[in-house]
């Protein structure tokens, strides 16, 4: 913007200046300083005295001067692609600003990098915020566009991506303190925000959540965890992480909220909801509003308020349950 802007003053200096000297009118004054400007030189429209003549030599330098540094700015700013850029990076504020329900990532390294495979194969859009522009070529995700090189620490990295509207935020950087940091903000930017954070030291955890952390993940111990259980128990281990969401989306283990129920069941019982009936999937685990989970639950479970009822079944059957219930609920 700086190139037009002295092109601008340049003008206007001429402008003024042959009005003032030489007593141009307005529409005369642009004529020969436009003339002059670009160089033209059609001729004076006016004898010019010794002061005028003076004035357009002096303007013929600095316009030169001038135009050359704009026309050399423009095009280094057009060849380098930073005139793209300009117009990549509006196009993805105009997206994110219209997300609703996004997830935000910040960190593309390996958990990070692994969480955004998750949601993408799950077709849930996302906003990837990274600090390392060489990270770029690997941001190559299905919502491509949506990536933020910023710090997410900074409050204003994590508005841009959309905080606001976000329904989760999952930050996996390799430092506790930055995760910190980004639970305290997210946490003040977005009350209602779930968040899960990475930790590294067996004493972040705690603090983590007193920050306003909903889950805290330790990969080193979860990984550890996970080996030891597929040498005892292999195949269960497999089995759940195949309805988990990492084998695949044939299969599906989603949760359903007491929100998400029709007005005219709630408080009623499971049984009531004929889930397996309507769509085929089944009811395999129910939580209460005190955090205790109830495996394969009676069908005489009463839905109550912050209860979650958790349904496994085929990507069909999931999408059918749905329709079914956004259906009953309009």
């Amino acid at each position: 913007m700086v190139p037009v802007y002295l092109l601008a003053a340049v003008n206007i200096i001429g402008i003024v200046g042959y009005q003032l000297i030489s007593g141009y009118s307005f529409i005369d004054a642009f004529y020969m300083t436009v003339t002059t400007v670009t160089t033209v030189g059609y001729g004076e429209i006016q004898p010019l005295d010794t002061a005028g003549r003076i004035f357009t030599a002096f303007l013929i330098l600095i316009s030169f001067g001038t135009f050359a540094y704009a026309v050399s700015t423009i095009t280094k700013y057009v060849v380098d692609g930073e005139f793209n850029n300009y117009f990549k990076n509006k196009r993805m504020n105009d997206t994110i600003n219209k997300l609703d329900g996004h997830v935000i990532v910040c960190g593309f390294g390996r958990n990070g990098k692994q969480s955004a495979q998750v949601l993408k194969k799950h077709n849930k859009k996302y906003v990837v915020i990274e600090n390392k522009t060489e990270l770029k070529d690997q941001l190559n995700h299905k919502h491509g566009d949506l990536v933020i090189f910023g710090d997410a620490t900074q409050d204003d990295t994590l508005l841009k991506a959309g905080i606001k509207n976000a329904k989760a935020l999952i930050t996996t950087l390799p430092n506790d303190a930055d995760n910190l940091f980004i639970v305290l903000s997210a946490r003040h930017l977005n009350p209602t925000l779930t968040i899960i954070s990475r930790a590294s030291d067996d004493n972040s955890d705690v603090k983590l959540k007193i920050a306003g952390a909903n889950n805290v993940i330790m990969p080193d111990r979860v990984g550890g965890a996970h080996m030891a259980s597929l040498v005892m128990k292999p195949d269960v281990m497999e089995f759940i992480d195949y309805i988990t969401g990492q084998g695949g989306d044939s299969i599906n283990l989603e949760e359903i909220t007491f929100d998400n129920i029709p007005e005219h069941l709630r408080n009623r019982t499971l049984k009531d909801l004929e889930i397996r009936n309507k769509s085929g999937a089944n009811i395999i685990g129910f939580r209460k509003g005190n955090g205790e989970y109830v495996v394969n639950p009676s069908a005489d479970t009463q839905i109550i308020p912050d209860g979650k009822i958790f349904v496994l079944g085929t990507q069909e059957q999931i999408n059918k349950l749905k329709e079914i219930l956004s259906t009953t609920t309009a």
